[in-house]
C-alpha cells in the first residue's frame, strides 16, 4: 500500500465499437435534474495501428493540459479528475468507440452531475499484456484536446489515439546504479509467454575497486506499484539515503531494488494462483542471478529485507515463508498480516466490505484527527472503472492487487474477487482461500517447524492513526507473536498520533542495525 493520489461479465457495461451515436431520447436525468448528453468519441489515426487492438480505454477529463489529464488517473478524493473506461475488442482502423452515460464512471455518480465548465481531455487505450500500468510501453494516447463541457447541452468531444509509448529500455548505468531485466523461466512457464524480472541495484562504496571484495544483500520494497528505478531517485544528490549510503562510516551492503509491477498490477513479490509463482522466482532465480552478477556473499545471514507499507508487507512476508533463507526484516507500517483487519474489513467475520455491522459506508482512508479522508466504495469505484469488465478484479490498483495475490483462480482464468465490485457483499468461500495468505494464520500453524528460525528476526514500525487503518492489523499479529512459544522475540513499535509513513529511524540508523546482524565491514 502507499498513500493512494484497481474480464469477467459485469453485466450490462461492455464497450461496443460503434458507428453511430447514442440515442440522446433516452437519456436518463442525473441525481441534479441533468440530462447526460456528453459523449466522448475515441478512435485510432491512420497507421498507427498493427493489428486489431484490445483492451481497456480510458478517458480523463482534467482542468489543464499540463500536467496532461491521464497523469491524474488512479487519484481519489471527490474533487478527482473525472474518468471513464469501458473494454474494447479488436479496435481496427475506422472504428470508433463511444463512452456515455452507459460507461464506468468516478467518482461522479452519473455524467449528468459533471460541472459546467472548460476542460482538457485525454483517452487512453492500456494494451501492455506485462505491466497493467496506464503508462506501460505500447499503451496508446491521444492528445489533450479542449473543450467545453455543459450536461445540458448535446456534445460530442473527438480524440484520436496518434501516440504509442516507447518500447521498454533500461536506465543507463551510473557510477552506483545498475538495472537488471532477467527472464524468469518459473514465470514464463506460468503465464505461457516470456516474463521478466526487473530490479535496481544500487553499489557500494569501493565496489569497483576491490573486485575479490563480496557484500551482504540488502532487499528493498517500496510503497504499492514502486518501479525497480526509483534507485535513481534514492541516490540523487541531497537524498538522505544516498548521504547514508557514501558516507565514509557507512557499512557495505548491495541493495536490490525489486519492482512493484506486473500483469495484475504490484505481485507482492509472493507465490499465488493468479501472480504466478513470484516468490520461487525472487528466491531461485533472481536473487542468486545477482549475488553471482554483484558480488553477494550468498548466505542466509548476509540478506536482509526492509520496505514500508506494501513493502513493509512484502518484507514480512518474505522473512516468514522463507524464514531460513532471510536473516531479518525491517519493516515499516505494513500492509495487513491479519486478514481480521484488512484495514476495517474483518475477511472471516464481516458480510460487507462497503458497509459496516451498523450499516455506515466504511472508511478507508483517515486524517489524523480521524475525518474520513474516503470510504471503501469510494475507491472500489475508481478501481471498477480502471479495471476490465467494470471490475477492480483487473484495474492494478491496490484492492485488485490484494485480490490478485490472495484469491483463488476463477474457471475463466481471472481472479475470483472476495467481493462484489458493485455492492460490496463478501464471498466467504474466498476468504476463507484467502487465509493461506494470512501471515498470523500461516504462522500459527507452523511455529513449531518456523519459529526457532524467525526468532530475532522480525522488526515492524507503525503509527497507531494509520492513515488506511494498518495498525489493526499489527496490533492483532504483536499480540499473536507475543503468546508463541518457542519465543519470537520480535520488535514492534507503535507511536501514538502517527499517520501511515512514520519512520522512527534514518537509514545511518537502520544500516546500522543490519550491519550488526550481517557482520558487513566499513
Amino acid at each position: 500500500m502507499q498513500s493512494k493520489a484497481r474480464t469477467a461479465g459485469v453485466a450490462g457495461l461492455f464497450l461496443t465499437i460503434l458507428a453511430s451515436a447514442g440515442n440522446p431520447a433516452l437519456e436518463a436525468p442525473s441525481a441534479t435534474g441533468h440530462p447526460a448528453r456528453i459523449r466522448f468519441e475515441v478512435r485510432a489515426a491512420p497507421g498507427l495501428l498493427d493489428g486489431p487492438a484490445s483492451g481497456r480505454l480510458l478517458v480523463a477529463v482534467g482542468r489543464t493540459p499540463s500536467p496532461e489529464p491521464r497523469e491524474g488517473i488512479g487519484t481519489t478524493g471527490r474533487d478527482a479528475a473525472p474518468l471513464l473506461g469501458r473494454d474494447v475488442t479488436a479496435l481496427g482502423p475506422g472504428d470508433r468507440v463511444v463512452l456515455d452515460r452507459n460507461s464506468a464512471l468516478f467518482p461522479l455518480a452519473q455524467l449528468g452531475d459533471l460541472p459546467p465548465g472548460d476542460y482538457w481531455i485525454q483517452a487512453v487505450l492500456r494494451t501492455n499484456r506485462d505491466l497493467l500500468l496506464t503508462g506501460a510501453p505500447g499503451n496508446l494516447l491521444s492528445a489533450p484536446v479542449a473543450a467545453h463541457l455543459d450536461p445540458e447541452r448535446s456534445s460530442t468531444v473527438r480524440l484520436t489515439l496518434d501516440r504509442r509509448l516507447p518500447e521498454e529500455s533500461l536506465p543507463p548505468d551510473t557510477e552506483w546504479l545498475r538495472f537488471v531485466k532477467w527472464r524468469s523461466e518459473a514465470l514464463s512457464t506460468f503465464w505461457g509467454r516470456p516474463m521478466y524480472l526487473r530490479a535496481g541495484i544500487v553499489l557500494p562504496r569501493g565496489w569497483a575497486d576491490e573486485p575479490e571484495r563480496r557484500y551482504p544483500l540488502l532487499i528493498t520494497i517500496g510503497g504499492f506499484g514502486t518501479r525497480f528505478t526509483s534507485v535513481q531517485e534514492a541516490m540523487r544528490e541531497g537524498h538522505p539515503f544516498r548521504e547514508a549510503w557514501l558516507a565514509d562510516d557507512a557499512p557495505r551492503f548491495i541493495r536490490l531494488q525489486l519492482d512493484g509491477a506486473g500483469p495484475l498490477g504490484d505481485p507482492y513479490q509472493v507465490d499465488s494462483d493468479n501472480h504466478g509463482p513470484c516468490g520461487q522466482a525472487l528466491v531461485k532465480e533472481l536473487i542468486p542471478e545477482i549475488e553471482s552478477r554483484f558480488r553477494g556473499l550468498g548466505t542466509p545471514e548476509s540478506r536482509v529485507l526492509t520496505g514500508g507499507s506494501t513493502g513493509g508487507w512484502v518484507s514480512l512476508a518474505l522473512q516468514v515463508l522463507y524464514p531460513e533463507f532471510f536473516g531479518g526484516c525491517w519493516s515499516g507500517y505494513p500492509d495487513p498480516p491479519d486478514f481480521r483487519a484488512l484495514q476495517l474489513v474483518d475477511i472471516y467475520r464481516h458480510t460487507n466490505a462497503f458497509v459496516n455491522e451498523w450499516g455506515f459506508e466504511r472508511p478507508c482512508a483517515r486524517e489524523v484527527n480521524g475525518d474520513t479522508r474516503f470510504t471503501m466504495r469510494h475507491e472500489t469505484q475508481l478501481e471498477n472503472v480502471l479495471g476490465d469488465g467494470d471490475s477492480f478484479v483487473r484495474s492494478g490498483g491496490q484492492w485488485g492487487s490484494w485480490n490478485a495475490a490472495y484469491s483463488p483462480r476463477g474457471r475463466d482464468g481471472l481472479p475470483l474477487p472476495i467481493w462484489d465490485p458493485r455492492t460490496g457483499r463478501l464471498d466467504p468461500a474466498v476468504a476463507d482461500a484467502w487465509a493461506r495468505h494470512d501471515l498470523r494464520r500461516h504462522l500459527e500453524t507452523r511455529w513449531a517447524q518456523s519459529g526457532p528460525a524467525l526468532r530475532g528476526k522480525i522488526r515492524i514500525w507503525m503509527g497507531d492513526a494509520d492513515t488506511y487503518f494498518l495498525d489493526g492489523a499489527v496490533r492483532l499479529f504483536d499480540g499473536f507473536l507475543k503468546g508463541v512459544h518457542p519465543p519470537a522475540d520480535a520488535r514492534i513499535e507503535f507511536s501514538p498520533g502517527q499517520p501511515h509513513g512514520w519512520e522512527p529511524r534514518t537509514w545511518k540508523q537502520l544500516l546500522a542495525e543490519m550491519a550488526a546482524v550481517t557482520g558487513s565491514p566499513r
